[in-house]
């Protein structure tokens, strides 16, 4: 792993430290980006440029407050909240999102996820399966598998970004864990300011090549040694990845220095404080999140905030919704506005629901049986509602949704069959992306 050090800087965590960016698997052993490279290179993958940003809600989002309230029941079932009209005639949600609202002719509200474990963890989210009966190594995250199938689009973008900041709980927090693909298809997950990061303070290119002539050097030795001959042949996927570490272009992206100052203050500025609930806002990673799919990247995932609200459930809402209404709605409208609504495919979720009950502290506890998610951009049709819950939000009544449906949709945005496409294991056997399941028939027709 190759450290590139830039200046001082506060973390989430209060703690004064240098930024770093960890490139991949740079380093003595061997290269990531060389692999990803190389992948693409054998398959005749990456010359598309379909991309995927995903919005993780940590900690599970109460859908009976957010998208699927229900006013005509009980109040210590209905809550606090009121709904307002949407932009679509007979949708309505939170009143809470307003911007969202005026939006809903280009969003897709699926309010019936069924399938969660329960559990505090990402794993669903980013991978569309349960932790139970994971293979040895454990299944790959979405950006894992298409940073597998495609590679990059450029050398010096990585085709799979993690913004998640640090959290009080680092699985609330999680980016996605390349599983039984190995290390080499981890999230580039970019630390501090970004643009420091990458300015390669206190190693200069000289020192850099060096350290190229290096690596170089034990390639020949293990080429000597290699029978096989599996490590003739690097050398032009090592100086394509030196690329990354001396092109200009992921920096770029990064710096919201090159942004239209109106665009960031639409999207607005967030809180990177490690507040008690352990979850800075980072409004600019909905921002970062675009510039960095527009440059290249073909899966950004970033989590926002804290929604664990076991108490005072309503007073944290009204606290974070409104912060979520503009930095989603910014996004939906940057997409297109730049014409990307096409090829960006963008989802936001949690890993389950909430409780029906307000429970005695004004909060709502786990429920794994239902909770919803919001789809938009990939060409999907938008404007609608899929599926319905009970008139107390706590069952899916109609046309209920598996994350592993939801994958499906996603890697056909992508132009991925997953009833086709494979990685294989640590084994060496064929997995296939989803588990039988099929893209939504009323997103894609």
């Amino acid at each position: 792993m190759l450290t590139i050090y830039g200046g001082k800087s506060q973390f989430c965590d209060g703690v004064s430290r240098r930024n770093f960016l960890k490139i991949g698997a740079l380093g003595l052993g061997g290269l990531a980006l060389p692999q990803l490279l190389r992948a693409e290179a054998q398959q005749g993958l990456g010359k598309s440029h379909k991309a995927v940003i995903m919005i993780y809600l940590p900690g599970g989002p109460s859908h009976q407050d957010i998208f699927d309230l229900k006013p005509e029941a009980p109040s210590e079932i209905r809550g606090e909240f009121k709904p307002i009209n949407t932009s679509v005639t007979g949708i309505q949600i939170t009143e809470h999102l307003p911007r969202l609202a005026s939006l809903m002719h280009r969003l897709v509200l699926v309010r019936t996820i069924v399938g969660a474990s329960g559990g505090h963890d990402a794993v669903q989210c980013l991978t569309g399966r349960t932790i139970r009966e994971a293979p040895p190594g454990g299944y790959p995250c979405l950006g894992s598998t298409l940073a597998k199938l495609q590679g990059p689009v450029d050398p010096a973008i990585p085709p799979f970004v993690g913004l998640s900041p640090k959290m009080g709980h680092p699985e609330w927090a999680d980016t996605g864990s390349p599983g039984f693909l190995g290390p080499a298809y981890a999230p580039f997950k970019p630390s501090g300011a970004g643009q420091e990061d990458m300015v390669l303070s206190g190693m200069t290119l000289d020192r850099l090549w060096d350290r190229r002539a290096l690596l170089s050097s034990l390639d020949r030795f293990r080429r000597e040694v290699d029978s096989s001959g599996t490590m003739r042949g690097m050398d032009s996927f090592n100086e394509q990845a030196f690329g990354l570490l001396t092109s200009s272009r992921l920096a770029t992206a990064l710096d919201l220095h090159n942004e239209d100052p109106k665009v960031v203050q639409r999207y607005g500025k967030g809180d990177p404080r490690n507040r008690d609930d352990g979850a800075p806002k980072l409004m600019e990673h909905f921002l970062i999140a675009r510039r960095l799919v527009e440059a290249g990247a073909r899966c950004v995932t970033l989590a926002f905030s804290r929604w664990d609200h076991h108490g005072q459930n309503f007073q944290a809402l009204k606290q974070d919704l409104p912060l979520l209404d503009q930095g989603v709605s910014a996004l939906v409208e940057d997409l297109y506005q730049r014409g990307l609504d096409k090829d960006v495919s963008v989802v936001v979720w949690g890993e389950f629901g909430r409780t029906p009950a307000i429970n005695k502290d004004a909060g709502r506890d786990h429920w794994p049986r239902v909770s919803c998610a919001m789809l938009f951009g990939g060409g999907i049709k938008a404007g609608q509602v899929i599926g319905a819950t009970d008139r107390l939000g706590g069952e899916a009544v109609d046309r209920p949704v598996q994350f592993g449906e939801v994958f499906a949709t996603l890697y056909h945005n992508l132009g991925i069959d997953p009833n086709k496409a494979t990685v294989n294991d640590l084994s060496g056997r064929p997995r296939y992306l989803v588990d039988g399941y099929q893209p939504m028939r009323e997103l894609i027709g």
